[in-house]
């Protein structure tokens, strides 16, 4: 027995109704559910979940991480010193159903929130702070960001310094800087090898004046030295008294003033 067509067309409703009630969420995915206007405690999902339409409506949620890039700031920082700073702030969702009716957009919230933090930290510290304590003050900005999202259900995971832009001025003058920092190490570096080996000379003289012998026997090794190199020079060996004894036999000789009674002591 055939069924009426308006009831036909009452079933097909109906089975088309309920087939458009099934919502599959993916496991990332969570939905705040509303029931006539009003959230349910608990965020539905995932896996299958029934929503009948108009009563009630849902807002997906991912809970996967975010990477959100924040637009390059303009900072001043203490030692007055204008730098472009961005940075790569890294976020998810721990609570799906405030960060649905606490905030419109969590993503845009936190973005701002980011940006007057980044101007805000980065102009209380110097430029070489910056520049060598850098993870510190990531840390820092993501526990101030992280403060501000925790009310609406976002996490702030990680805030990364993505870059520093600064003046051509500054770079030219960091570059001479870290020039002139490299002449310094290079001539303390210098002054110590000039002393350490002045030092040993000092050692060395102090013991070949013990033992005469010693001078004799530096003087011949440097002779060897100097013979095996195949060049043209000659070296006529002469012991050093031997130079003592001529320098003393060509000076001259002072005459002696002739005793009178003019300079003759009384």
């Amino acid at each position: 027995m055939l069924l009426p067509i308006p009831l036909l067309v009452l079933l097909a409703i109906l089975v088309l109704y309920l087939f458009n009630s099934i919502k599959i969420l993916r496991e990332y995915e969570r939905a705040v559910v509303f029931q006539l206007g009003r959230v349910k405690e608990a965020a539905s999902g995932p896996g299958l979940i029934l929503l009948f339409p108009p009563f009630q409506t849902m807002v997906r949620v991912s809970l996967r991480q975010e990477a959100m890039e924040v637009p390059s700031q303009d900072v001043i920082t203490r030692d007055n010193v204008t730098l472009k700073v961005n940075a790569v702030i890294t976020l998810r969702v721990v609570d799906p159903t405030r960060a649905v009716i606490e905030v419109s957009n969590y993503i845009y919230q936190t973005s701002q929130f980011a940006q007057t933090t980044l101007r805000s930290v980065l102009g209380e510290v110097d430029l070489d702070e910056l520049l060598a304590h850098r993870e510190a003050l990531n840390q820092r900005i993501q526990t101030i960001i992280d403060g501000h999202t925790a009310p609406f259900g976002v996490k702030v995971i990680s805030v990364e310094v993505k870059q520093v832009d600064m003046p051509e001025s500054m770079l030219r003058a960091m570059a001479k800087q870290a020039e002139a920092e490299r002449e310094r190490r290079a001539k303390i570096i210098h002054a110590a090898g000039e002393f350490d080996a002045a030092t040993k000379l000092v050692e060395a003289a102090t013991l070949m004046a013990t033992q005469p012998m010693t001078l004799q026997l530096r003087y011949l090794q440097t002779l060897t030295e100097i013979g095996v190199e195949k060049n043209t020079t000659i070296v006529f060996p002469l012991p050093m008294e031997l130079m003592n004894l001529l320098n003393r036999s060509f000076s001259p000789i002072t005459p002696e003033k002739p005793i009178t009674p003019e300079n003759k002591g009384v």
